[in-house]
């Protein structure tokens, strides 16, 4: 598993840091590396890595920028000091995030994600990456338009479905993502989350008031003053969830 991989960092000592850490990694091949987004954009297109190690936060455009304007993405493992709370990202499908100072186990770990990934493509099974199950302290980044915001999981109170998109209601935000709420239900702790209908999911933690509803369904009134219909079948769900 050779890899070529270039690394993206504003940080000189960041990037040797890394490069002294890559050296016990034979398989890793560091070709360039660069130090802003414009710079990493010509990198990538002149020399079309496998692998690209990426810093999210850079003077001008941030590493997420960076993704949005590449045609063909390679492998992505971040490289962040960002928060206490590795990022998790909606609409990035990154190998993994390495928080700041990077640890030669973590280093390990996520390259291994990418040999067992290799794997995965070998046998014929399409992988899709970063299908891990998030928990309710996770940050995620939600980008619309030229908008970017990172919000704490557990200040999500709404998931509406809109066609293929997701509104994601945060504060007075209501932010869409190209992501379907099946592909989402699969990474949000149901034990927080609940699929009230076909085309919402609400945060068990922001429902203020429950109220029959008719067609023995129920009525959630949710933090923000949202109305959410449960559905019949749902609703038989929900009450055992709540039952003591």
């Amino acid at each position: 598993m050779n890899k070529r991989a270039i690394i993206i960092d504003d940080e000189r000592l960041a990037r040797n840091e890394l490069k002294k850490l890559l050296s016990d990694f034979p398989e890793i091949e560091v070709i360039d590396e660069a130090s802003n987004v414009d710079e990493g954009l010509q990198k990538i297109e002149a020399h079309n890595p496998d692998l690209i190690f990426l810093d999210i936060q850079m003077p001008g455009k941030s590493g997420f920028d960076l993704l949005s304007e590449l045609d063909r993405t390679p492998e992505v493992i971040f490289t962040t000091a960002y928060d206490e709370y590795a990022l998790k990202a909606f609409e990035v499908n990154a190998l993994d995030y390495l928080l700041k100072p990077i640890e030669p186990k973590r280093l390990a770990d996520a390259l291994h994600k990418l040999e067992e990934e290799e794997k995965d493509n070998v046998d014929g099974e399409p992988t899709t990456v970063n299908r891990s199950l998030l928990s309710e302290t996770d940050q995620v980044f939600v980008k619309d338009g030229e908008r970017c915001w990172f919000v704490k999981l557990s200040d999500i109170r709404l998931f509406e479905s809109v066609g293929n998109y997701a509104k994601v209601y945060f504060g007075p935000n209501k932010p869409l993502i190209l992501k379907s709420l099946n592909a989402l239900e699969e990474r949000l702790d149901e034990k927080v989350f609940f699929r009230a209908n076909r085309k919402h999911i609400v945060n068990l933690r922001m429902i203020e008031k429950v109220e029959p509803y008719f067609n023995g369904g129920l009525l959630l009134e949710i933090h923000g003053g949202d109305k959410i219909e449960v559905s019949r079948r749902q609703a038989v769900k929900f009450k055992e969830m709540m039952s003591l």
